[in-house]
């Protein structure tokens, strides 16, 4: 094994130094990649590097000698019954990204007590391509709506820069108890991660410490003052971001939400689901221009917006608008 040299390619820019080298040497361990940062082994453009070095088109790398690459993971298998489910949720797809209609429920990725993921069955998802999806951002298991895939490892690179740079724009619809006041404007609370005996809890931060979370929201309409339909756009994406601002800023928790609005947010007649959609995104295609997806409302949050009177928009078809 020799020393040589590797030029980045044009759909890797942006890419973090340590994820190029996961790409294209995935038996390097992270551990053994700080070493021979660390000792000036690896260099880009003859300089030393971090693990979090951006890289450009162009730029040289030099590459030690690298362990040998493991054996290619199979492919999971996946139920008929699942596979045809995961393919009803989709509602666009095109060589880089496929949208899907996520439902209440199902979660996104394991955990503990989590048996059924979808990040375990996206395999199905291949439509012929050798390259497995990849998730590149994530809602809350009870959280329903849109949910972007990569289907390529550049296609993965610029969508998780886009949301990492906020250019992707995030619309969720909610139905809350109570009725805000002001009925608009922006929520600027930190937040903090706190443990507890049933799992982790995001809460304000006291004292202005925590983690920076910031959310527009509007009232689009309101039943009786008993409830109201909030268009939620977050600014940043901590998580349980929205639910804990409707709770504690707005003191009008999302209904279903007991986590966090206790007794407050369950409302006689109305479902004891979520009642959170990640109604729309719009976020820069991996080829060029804007790629515009819009998820119809859940089963639940249907009936409800039924039950109050609200005017259910039609749903647009997705778009991708090209430069």
């Amino acid at each position: 094994m020799t020393v040589s040299t590797r030029s980045v390619a044009p759909d890797e820019a942006d890419l973090r130094l340590d994820r190029w080298f996961r790409r294209h040497y995935p038996a390097l361990t992270q551990g053994a990649l700080q070493k021979m940062l660390r000792t000036g082994q690896i260099r880009v453009d003859g300089k030393r590097a971090e693990t979090g070095t951006r890289l450009a088109p162009g730029q040289e790398i030099r590459i030690p000698p690298m362990p040998s690459a493991p054996a290619p993971k199979p492919v999971r298998e996946v139920s008929e019954r699942d596979a045809a489910m995961l393919e009803r949720m989709v509602i666009y797809r095109d060589d880089s990204v496929i949208a899907l209609d996520k439902p209440h429920g199902l979660a996104v990725q394991g955990g503990p007590g989590i048996t059924r993921n979808l990040d375990a069955m996206l395999d199905a998802l291949r439509f012929g391509a050798e390259e497995r999806p990849r998730l590149v951002h994530r809602l809350d298991r009870d959280t329903s709506g849109v949910l972007l895939l990569a289907r390529t490892a550049a296609a993965a690179a610029k969508l998780a820069a886009a949301f990492r740079g906020r250019d992707a724009e995030k619309t969720y619809w909610a139905v809350v108890a109570g009725v805000p006041t002001p009925r608009e404007g922006r929520i600027n609370m930190p937040l903090a991660k706190l443990a507890g005996a049933r799992g982790e809890r995001t809460a304000p931060a006291e004292d202005g410490e925590g983690t920076r979370a910031i959310t527009d929201y509007r009232t689009v309409d309101a039943a009786r003052g008993h409830a109201a339909w909030l268009e939620m756009n977050p600014l940043t994406g901590r998580t349980h971001q929205l639910r804990v601002h409707a709770a504690s800023a707005l003191k009008c928790p999302i209904v279903g939400d007991g986590k966090y609005g206790g007794s407050a947010a369950h409302l006689e007649d109305l479902s004891g689901q979520l009642h959170l959609h990640a109604r729309a995104i719009a976020v820069p295609h991996p080829e060029g221009g804007r790629l515009e997806v819009t998820a119809p409302l859940p089963p639940h949050m249907n009936e409800t917006f039924v039950f109050l009177g609200f005017d259910r928009p039609k749903t647009p078809r997705p778009r991708w608008i090209r430069g």
